[in-house]
C-alpha cells in the first residue's frame, strides 16, 4: 500500500499547535505523539487511546532505524534527538511517550534538556513485577540492549533484590512480533525458542512472573501464552504510561468527543509501502492515514 508523503492540509491544520481552538472558544484538542522504532508502541498507543479517546494521535514509526539495538548508543541518542526535533516541528504536539524502553533509557535526559515539552518514557516494569511474584522467582526478557545497560540493573537492585532475577536478551522476538502484524506469522517453534530461558526452575520454586520489556512483545502475548512451558503473568507497562500522560495532560476534554471514525495518523521514517493486512491493522487500531517521512539512517552510525 503507498504512503501519502505529508498527511492532507486538514489535519496538518488540525495539530498544529493551536489549530484547534474553536470559534466557541474551546480548548484546542491535544495533540499526543506517540514513538518507538517499529509497531510495538502500539500496544502503547491502544492504552493511551483508552485513556485519552478525544486527542489526536500520530503514532511514529523510525523503521528507518529498526531495531535500534544495532546502532551504537552514541548514534541512537543523535538519531533520536534528530528525529523527535522534526516530528514536534512538523506536529507540534503537547506531549511525548517514548514507547521504547532501549530509547527511553538512554535518551530521555537529552529529549527533556532539549524540549521544554512533557516526555513520558518506557521502563522494564521491574517494581511492579516483584510486587506480583509469589515465587520470587522472575524473568526479564527484553532486547539485548536493554538487558545490558546499568539502569535495568540498577531498578533490579532497588526493587527485586529479594527476587531470583533472571535476564533474558531476546534478539528476534521484536522482530516476530513486526512479521506477526505485517501478515506474515512466526511459527511456533521461533516463539518458544525467544521465551524458554525466561521459564526457570529451582529447588525453591520455579518463574512465576515475566516482565514484558520491550513493547512490541505483547503484540504476541497471546502467542507466548499458547506456547509457554507453563502458566505465568506478564506485566505490561503500556496501562502505567496511559496514566502517567493522564496525570500530565489531564483527562479527556469536553467537547472533543470522538464523533466518527478515528482520523489518528501513523508516520514511517523508511518504508515508502505497506502491506495491505498492515495497513488495515493500523487502520483497526485508529491510524487510517499512513504517511511516509524519510528519514534515512546513515550507514556510520550502525554498531
Amino acid at each position: 500500500m503507498p504512503m501519502d508523503s505529508h498527511p492532507p492540509d486538514h489535519l496538518l491544520a488540525g495539530i498544529s499547535a493551536g489549530a484547534t481552538s474553536s470559534a466557541e472558544g474551546r480548548p484546542r484538542a491535544q495533540t499526543v505523539l506517540v514513538f518507538d522504532s517499529g509497531l510495538g508502541g502500539l500496544t502503547v498507543l491502544a492504552e493511551v487511546m483508552r485513556a485519552r479517546p478525544d486527542a489526536r494521535i500520530v503514532y511514529a514509526a523510525d523503521d528507518a532505524a529498526f531495531p535500534y539495538g544495532r546502532l551504537t548508543e552514541q548514534a541512537l541518542v543523535a538519531r533520536v534527538l534528530t528525529v523527535i526535533g522534526r516530528l514536534i516541528a512538523l506536529h507540534a504536539p503537547d506531549i511525548v511517550v517514548i514507547a521504547c524502553n532501549t530509547a527511553s533509557t538512554l535518551v530521555l535526559p537529552h529529549l527533556r534538556a532539549q524540549f521544554t515539552l512533557p516526555f513520558v518514557g518506557t521502563v522494564p516494569a521491574i517494581k511492579p513485577a516483584a510486587i506480583a511474584s509469589r515465587t520470587r522467582h522472575i524473568s526479564i526478557l527484553a532486547t539485548p540492549g536493554t538487558v545490558e545497560r546499568d539502569y535495568t540493573r540498577d531498578l533490579i537492585k532497588a526493587y527485586a533484590d529479594d527476587c531470583l532475577v533472571t535476564l533474558v536478551g531476546s534478539r528476534h522476538l521484536a522482530e516476530l512480533a513486526e512479521a506477526e502484524l505485517a501478515g506474515s506469522p512466526p511459527d511456533d517453534a521461533a516463539i518458544l525458542a525467544e521465551i524458554e530461558p525466561c521459564f526457570v526452575t529451582t529447588p525453591i520454586g520455579r518463574t512465576d512472573t515475566i516482565v514484558l520489556g520491550c513493547t512490541h512483545y505483547p503484540l504476541l502475548r497471546h502467542r507466548i501464552e499458547r506456547v509457554a512451558p507453563w502458566p505465568v503473568a506478564y506485566i505490561d507497562p503500556a496501562p502505567a504510561i496511559a496514566r502517567r500522560v493522564v496525570q500530565l495532560l489531564g483527562g479527556p476534554l469536553i467537547g472533543h468527543e470522538p464523533d466518527g471514525e478515528a482520523d489518528g495518523i501513523a508516520l514511517f521514517t523508511g518504508r515508502a509501502h505497506l502491506p495491505v493486512e498492515l495497513a488495515a491493522a493500523l487502520a483497526a487500531r485508529g491510524l487510517p492515514l499512513v504517511v511516509h517521512e524519510p528519514m534515512p539512517l546513515q550507514a556510520a552510525a550502525a554498531a
